[in-house]
């Protein structure tokens, strides 16, 4: 149960952001994105580093990989490197969020949101079962259906206007929930190889944000030298990507990546209550109703006891499956506050 608390207090981090955003000053999204991820990722490889560093010296000299996080050996059966994992896992990491955003502007934010956060789970559980032969199980299969469903309704009831459908832009955003599920997975192949969950999300992250850097250069940031552009920066990037991905992580460790997906999926929930509980919005009864929804499934499976992957690279048999896997979701939600914004929210 601690795993799923975990991942559940990090989808409360990851829906402050369309809230964050809304009190924020206007900016580019491309750059908010770079601006958060440079920050968060800069602080979570940090976190990473000092944890290694108290690690050594209450251990003794471990080697120089574990400033990341060390291999503790026994598990490296997964056919990735520790190197290539760390790669495409920041890749990750940097191409979900343009993906996104060009998934929203093609095709609105419902549209966008809803074919982002209902593949990625889908997509998770898949590569993971393709990469591990490990089944999420059926209860992940329906708690996923049910939540899903729950996200389209409550998108729908965001943003009703958006009815039609660019090819292109669906593209997008199902390469956006595909871009969520390789960095998720790249974390859970780390932690198969021994490294800690904050090792992981720190050299995934603190990959990306050196390679953020160029892109912030590249756009407009002088919102950042604005009292407002600068709280809402260290949100973002400290609690909505540092915290929260430091919590993900936890789950991460215990949890299926399928599971952990679909428990993400409360992030919605969280961005819809923040704009009404802080930023004074209303809720038309079909959000309501997708709210509704969207919180059966994810009580669907949060109730289940999600069973611990310490089957870990183990290859899957109907004995060893986790009854109810769940994958990690896109952090980026279409809260009534973004929506207001002309911005997606970022996760």
């Amino acid at each position: 149960m601690p795993f799923v608390v975990a991942v559940l207090l990090a989808s409360v981090c990851f829906g402050t952001t369309g809230a964050a955003q809304a009190l924020g000053p206007d900016a580019d999204p491309l750059s908010i994105g770079a601006a958060r991820i440079l920050i968060g990722g800069g602080a979570l490889a940090l976190v990473a580093w000092l944890m290694a560093w108290r690690r050594r010296r209450a251990v003794g000299a471990v080697g120089a990989g574990s400033t990341a996080g060390r291999v503790l050996g026994g598990r490296p059966r997964h056919p990735l490197s520790v190197a290539f994992a760390i790669a495409i896992g920041a890749a990750g990491v940097l191409a979900y969020q343009p993906a996104f955003f060009a998934g929203t502007a093609s095709n609105g934010v419902a549209v966008g949101t809803v074919v982002a956060l209902g593949s990625a789970p889908v997509i998770t559980g898949a590569l993971d079962w393709a990469l591990r032969r490990r089944f999420p199980g059926r209860r992940w299969l329906v708690a996923t259906a049910v939540a899903t469903t729950g996200v389209a309704v409550l998108a729908a009831a965001t943003d009703p206007s958006q009815a039609s459908s660019n090819p292109l832009g669906i593209a997008a955003s199902v390469a956006a929930g595909a871009s969520y599920a390789v960095y998720t997975l790249a974390a859970k192949h780390l932690l198969d190889r021994g490294w800690s969950p904050t090792g992981s999300m720190g050299a995934l992250f603190g990959t990306a944000a050196v390679a953020s850097l160029p892109i912030l250069l590249l756009t407009d940031a002088a919102w950042l030298a604005t009292g407002p552009g600068l709280a809402m920066a260290l949100w973002l990037g400290l609690v909505a990507t540092t915290l929260a991905y430091t919590l993900f992580g936890a789950g991460l460790a215990g949890l299926a990546p399928a599971v952990v997906s679909t428990l993400t999926l409360a992030e919605p929930l969280t961005a819809s209550l923040l704009g009404v509980l802080v930023l004074g919005e209303t809720l038309a009864a079909g959000s309501v109703l997708g709210l509704a929804i969207l919180g059966v499934g994810i009580l669907v499976l949060a109730s289940s006891g999600c069973r611990w992957s310490n089957v870990r690279s183990r290859a899957w048999t109907s004995s060893s499956s986790p009854g109810s896997g769940s994958a990690p979701t896109p952090g980026t939600t279409s809260s009534p506050s973004s929506k207001s914004r002309g911005t997606a929210p970022i996760r």
